[in-house]
C-alpha cells in the first residue's frame, strides 16, 4: 500500500488581474464618478472596449503588494469617507477572490465631477 502525495503545483496571479479586480471594486463605490486613465485607454473605450484596469497601478515588491488607485469623485461627497470605502472594498474583494494580503492601497483623488445639468429659464421681456 503506497501513499500518494498530492502535488497540485503553484498558482500565479498576473498583476493585470489584480488591476482589473481593483478597478471594478473601486468603481462599485457610490461617489466614484470615474477612474482616471490615459489617452490610449480613452480612445480604446470610445471604440466600445471597456478597460476595467483603468486608473489602477499595481506594484509587486519584496515588502508586499502596493496598489495605487486614481479616481474622480462626484461633487459633494466626503473625500476621506469615499477613500476609506474604496480601500476597504478593494481589500475585501481581493481577499475574497485571490486570498492575497495587500500591503498598501493608496487612493489618489485626481478630480471632481460636477453635475452638468443646466436649467433653462424663460425670461419674457415686455416692451
Amino acid at each position: 500500500m503506497s501513499q500518494e502525495e498530492n502535488h497540485l503545483g503553484k498558482v500565479e496571479i498576473a498583476p493585470e488581474v489584480i488591476e482589473v479586480i481593483s478597478g471594478i471594486a473601486a468603481s462599485e463605490v457610490d461617489g466614484i464618478a470615474e477612474m482616471r486613465g490615459n489617452f490610449a485607454t480613452g480612445v480604446v473605450e470610445r471604440f466600445g472596449k471597456k478597460n476595467h484596469g483603468k486608473g489602477v497601478k499595481v506594484d509587486l515588491s519584496e515588502e508586499g503588494i502596493t496598489i495605487d488607485v486614481y479616481c474622480v469623485v462626484s461633487f459633494g461627497v466626503s473625500i476621506p469617507k469615499i477613500a476609506k470605502t474604496v480601500q476597504d472594498n478593494i481589500r475585501q474583494t481581493l481577499l475574497n477572490m485571490t486570498s492575497l494580503s495587500i500591503n498598501e492601497i493608496n487612493v489618489h483623488i485626481v478630480g471632481i465631477q460636477f453635475d452638468h445639468k443646466t436649467q433653462e429659464v424663460d425670461i419674457d421681456q415686455e416692451m
